[in-house]
């Protein structure tokens, strides 16, 4: 069904605010093809984009979701459009007021003013600069093998290229098909850091996109040592598209390391786990000169109460959040490279964060330990004061590092845990790891925590994908 709009203004469009005096606020809202409002809500000092749900105007009511954290916004848009007051709340924490104003819309470049009526010409050479930063490593998750990547794009022409399709070919099987990406879907694969959500697929002039990607195989054999890709594009008004066959690259098909679970116990949530939507997947963050995406196959492991809710009680007492305390181990043998503590705890919700967010501090009180092979275990959020290891020490696998906690960039007490090619927080690529095993109680709002036990389903050697949730074995 089609949202009802505002007569003196639509909602569409860009609107900046400022959460509890310290977060700020992007939302982008734009016009599905389907004709309902859709959009993106990006928390500018959190580096983190989410997806807007059920956005909607009517009358002057404005209302919006994000369903990624549970968050709700309602407010009442002015007669002129320009300014909105309301509330928002998010999983349960009492509502806090938050308001927007309507950012400044983008100025024609006098290039684009100047423009002539005429047909553009047929462009000498396919203009898109077309690179994939990190080569793809299979990985196992819910009984499929995926490719987990991104196409780094740039307009190096003078006219805007609209990308209708994209095509994973195998480059050592003649070209192969193996997926294809297009309209709506390809529409939301298709990021502007930096830049306006409303462009999808649309790349302008001097203009950069970053393609994610994320390919399914039935089985391991199905997976090509080596993928090439053809891009098909719009250029300009020119009728005709333009395809392209960008190099081979490789892919890694050996076994990725297989870790032990950084937690015991049931009923732990894999927030924004695996997908090819999550906050984590498409945390690109630019440190020292380059982009990273340090948190790719990152998960924060939060536990519910059989109720579904993750806290009893206040819910701005960490101590009545199930997970809060709870020990968290090593996942495997390792060097503790890196440290991090005296980091004050954060009451739960977004307004509260009790010290500035970072470089430093996004990561709260942590631990880093080598694994091995190039490979690094990184465990955020600890409790201040519970670190039980110091740099330069030698781990075993189930070894307690510290105390679960709600430090540095977090809303509630979880582990944020991934594994990386660099003894970083951030400056460095994230990489698929597989846990020796786990059991999938179920996934998101169909888990019913009271079918729990007869539900449970045994997974070896894979990763859980976002919002299943999992039960842990007790530490041997």
């Amino acid at each position: 069904m089609a949202q009802e709009t505002n007569a003196a203004a639509s909602l569409e469009g860009s609107w900046e605010g400022i959460l509890g005096g310290r977060l700020h606020l992007v939302v982008t809202i734009h016009k599905a093809g389907s004709g309902e409002l859709a959009g993106q809500l990006d928390s500018v000092d959190q580096h983190a984009t989410l997806p807007i749900e059920k956005a909607s105007l009517a009358g002057n009511m404005v209302k919006f979701e994000v369903s990624r954290i549970g968050g709700l916004y309602q407010g009442k848009m002015n007669d002129e459009g320009t300014e909105i007051s309301g509330t928002w709340t998010q999983n349960g924490v009492p509502e806090q007021p938050l308001s927007f104003k309507r950012g400044a819309a983008p100025k024609p470049s006098e290039e684009n003013a100047a423009k002539s009526p005429e047909h553009t010409p047929k462009p000498l050479t396919f203009p898109l600069d077309i690179v994939i930063p990190v080569a793809p490593t299979a990985f196992k998750a819910d009984g499929k093998w995926h490719l987990v990547y991104e196409l780094h794009v740039s307009n190096l022409g003078k006219w805007d290229c609209e990308l209708t399709r994209i095509e994973v070919l195998d480059a050592n099987g003649g070209q192969k098909p193996l997926a294809a990406f297009s309209g709506a879907e390809l529409d939301g694969m298709v990021v502007h850091p930096g830049g306006d959500a409303a462009q999808k697929s649309k790349i302008g002039p001097a203009q950069f996109a970053v393609v994610y990607m994320w390919a399914t195989f039935d089985t391991l054999d199905a997976v090509p040592g080596s993928i090439s890709h053809r891009v098909t594009a719009k250029i300009g008004d020119y009728p005709e598209s333009f395809s392209v066959d960008i190099p081979a690259t490789p892919v890694d098909r050996k076994p990725v390391v297989v870790i032990n679970a950084p937690l015991t116990g049931e009923d732990w949530v894999a927030g924004n786990g695996p997908s090819n939507t999550s906050a984590h997947r498409r945390a690109l963050i630019p440190v020292n000169g380059r982009a990273y995406i340090s948190q790719r196959f990152a998960i924060d492991w939060i536990e519910a109460y059989p109720d579904g809710k993750t806290y009893q009680g206040d819910p701005a007492d960490n101590k009545n959040y199930r997970a809060y305390g709870h020990e968290i181990h090593a996942v495997a043998d390792g060097t503790v490279t890196e440290t991090k503590d005296g980091i004050p705890q954060n009451t739960p919700g977004a307004k509260s964060l009790a010290v500035p967010i970072t470089l430093e501090s996004i990561g709260g009180n942590h631990v880093i330990v080598d694994i091995g092979n190039g490979l690094y275990a990184f465990y955020a959020h600890m409790q201040p004061g519970s670190l039980r290891v110091k740099v330069g020490d030698k781990v075993k696998a189930g070894q307690v590092l510290g105390l679960l906690g709600n430090t540095g960039n977090s809303s509630e007490p979880h582990l944020h845990f991934d594994i990386c090619n660099a003894s970083s927080m951030l400056a460095c690529e994230g990489m698929p790891y597989a846990f020796a095993t786990f059991e999938v109680e179920g996934k998101g709002e169909s888990w019913k925590p009271s079918d729990r036990h007869e539900a449970a389903v045994k997974h070896e050697m894979e990763i859980p994908l976002e919002d299943e949730v999992v039960r842990f074995a007790p530490i041997p």
